[in-house]
């Protein structure tokens, strides 16, 4: 009989009759002497207080084409601490109607292919699926400390529906590990983050990251008065390119409004240059690089936008001491552009001015961070997206906090 227990990845059970019924293989089970009466909260034994509602069934791995189902008795028991409750069985987890190794193999198989995949594969309901991955991954984060040891992390938000719906993530710089995550984006949903951290291992944070939100870094400087706040250098190219392309839409509508023939002509040149201007130059096309040298000889606007921009992404990728000194003299440069956009721009840098001299000066990026958010992504569009935010994060710790089981068999 022990073969079926093998077959099926079941421990601590023994068998006691196994029957075909209905088209369905069902297995006679029952706990073994050390695994009987046991609270499923505590793992103390307990008294037998009743029988419970009677025998019930769990779903197992089929056998061939038949459904499989271990068939036991679910007695109540008394524990001195949690009262009345079911008692626990050693192959399946409290609550669960389906076996460990079924649940283990349906959680890994979700971070490899879409819900609806798994739910054909394993015939069960896509609602189901989402249920078992919630239910492994609580299981999990009861089992491991992800928030043990922290001393570099990234903080980052990620949208993971329409409607602006987001999820705040934490990454630790160290592991690249997924340590914490949850539904909101604002200063509330990090103070979570701290609270759950505690303020004595909040003290032990050397260096957090994020990428300029003023909410995570007046947070940060009041819990964290130990870490240094690093401004993501490439968020601050992305202004840059935020403020070019604010240059490029002013000097394309001057254009295309004059009543010159030749300037409405440089404007329709213009509107095909987005790409080009947004491009660093060594990945530049023939046509862009054509499309840059338009630029520089008729549009002296846009080249020093586009030179501005270029020479902060210079000094960002430098990461140095020397990068600080360099961006003082971007920053005087900008302020003298007679460019409102840069000139904002300025003022924008000058208030992160010392998160983004710290990033450069420690070499410290948000990168891992947005590795993570796109691995979140790609999960999601694997899942065609959620309804709600709890099997979102499930999924995430799943994949990205390592806490994907093995398939069984394979440990």
């Amino acid at each position: 009989m022990k073969v079926w227990l093998d077959a099926l990845g079941v421990e601590g059970a023994v068998v006691e009759d196994v029957e075909l019924e209905e088209g369905e293989v069902r297995i006679q089970v029952r706990p073994g002497y050390r695994q009987a009466r046991r609270c499923p909260h505590c793992n103390r034994r307990g008294a037998r207080e009743d029988s419970g509602d009677g025998r019930r069934r769990w779903r197992a791995h089929d056998v061939g084409l038949l459904h499989c189902s271990l068939v036991a008795e679910a007695p109540r028991i008394r524990c001195r601490e949690h009262g009345v409750v079911v008692a626990a069985v050693p192959w399946a987890r409290h609550g669960s109607r389906f076996t460990k190794a079924f649940e283990d193999q349906v959680a890994w198989m979700v971070t490899q292919m879409s819900r609806h995949a798994v739910s054909e594969l394993m015939r069960v309901a896509w609602r189901t699926v989402s249920s078992i991955v919630e239910r492994v991954v609580d299981e999990a984060r009861r089992r491991v400390d992800l928030l043990s040891n922290l001393r570099r992390i990234g903080i980052d938000e990620i949208s993971y529906k329409k409607g602006h719906r987001y999820l705040m993530v934490v990454v630790d710089h160290d592991t690249d590990r997924l340590v914490w995550a949850a539904e909101g984006r604002n200063a509330e949903t990090v103070g979570a983050f701290f609270d759950a951290l505690g303020p004595e291992r909040c003290k032990n944070i050397e260096i957090v990251s994020a990428d300029g939100a003023l909410w995570i870094e007046d947070m940060v400087r009041q819990r964290c008065v130990n870490s240094e706040l690093c401004t993501d250098p490439f968020h601050v190219v992305k202004w840059a390119t935020d403020a070019l392309d604010v240059v490029r839409r002013e000097v394309w509508n001057q254009l295309r409004r004059s009543h010159d023939s030749g300037h409405r002509q440089l404007a329709k040149s213009l509107k095909a240059s987005r790409y080009a201007l947004w491009k660093n130059p060594e990945n530049l096309t023939d046509r862009q690089a054509n499309k840059l040298a338009e630029i520089e000889r008729v549009n002296n606007p846009l080249w020093r936008a586009y030179l501005m921009k270029e020479q902060l992404r210079e000094i960002i990728v430098m990461k140095s001491s020397d990068a600080a000194r360099a961006l003082q003299g971007w920053l005087s440069w900008a302020c003298r552009s007679r460019l409102p956009a840069f000139v904002e721009l300025n003022r924008k840098i000058r208030r992160h001015l010392d998160g983004i001299e710290a990033a450069l000066r420690m070499g410290v990026s948000n990168a891992r961070v947005e590795s993570a958010n796109t691995r979140i992504r790609l999960l999601h569009r694997l899942a065609f997206g959620f309804h709600s935010a709890k099997p979102a994060i499930a999924l995430a710790f799943l994949k990205l906090g390592g806490l994907c089981p093995p398939l069984p068999g394979r440990k």
